[in-house]
């Protein structure tokens, strides 16, 4: 793709209009180093993304060592089924907490990568959004948020499981 001269871009902070004409800078030079650095930015909220889902994991894993672990030493004898239901209860809200939190990331992402394909107009070859062209065609792609979705409803399966068992517990 032939490299294209940016016509006009408004400058939504400031409402100006910046060209290359009106730059009064080494615009592509500025315009690549910008690009370098939002391409950072977009990998780093993708490795805080991965921050999110380790912590979310670990959190609801201990949990429900600490009701098991709690559970089977008789700690509160007589209302079981009360403390389970509680801790399945908190532990269905994390993995719902964390699911919007992956959606969050997902929608920031995607705004991000728009950003990047503006900005590839303007640089001589448009590698992102050469890239999902060739991936709508060949459509093997699985998105990994769409995948990562997955492990908070799993998670919270058992959490539910374990709420209907402390359901029939407290109600027989």
């Amino acid at each position: 793709m032939p490299e294209q001269e940016p016509q006009q871009h408004v400058n939504s902070s400031t409402e100006l209009i910046v060209n290359s004409d009106n730059y009064g800078g080494d615009y592509h030079g500025h315009l690549l180093e910008e690009y370098k650095l939002y391409v950072e930015m977009a990998d780093r909220m993708s490795a805080r993304r991965i921050q999110a889902s380790q912590f979310y994991i670990s959190l609801l894993s201990a949990l429900f060592g600490v009701i098991a672990i709690l559970v089977e030493k008789k700690i509160f004898p007589g209302s079981e089924g009360s403390f389970l239901l509680l801790g399945s209860l908190l532990g269905l809200f994390l993995c719902f907490i964390w699911y919007v939190n992956i959606n969050s990331y997902k929608q920031l992402n995607s705004l991000k990568f728009k950003v990047i394909e503006e900005m590839e107009l303007y640089l001589p070859f448009p590698c992102y959004a050469r890239e999902w062209k060739i991936e709508k065609k060949t459509k093997q792609y699985q998105r990994l948020s769409n995948v990562e979705k997955y492990v908070p409803l799993s998670i919270a399966l058992l959490y539910l499981g374990l709420a209907i068992y402390a359901g029939f517990s407290i109600f027989k």
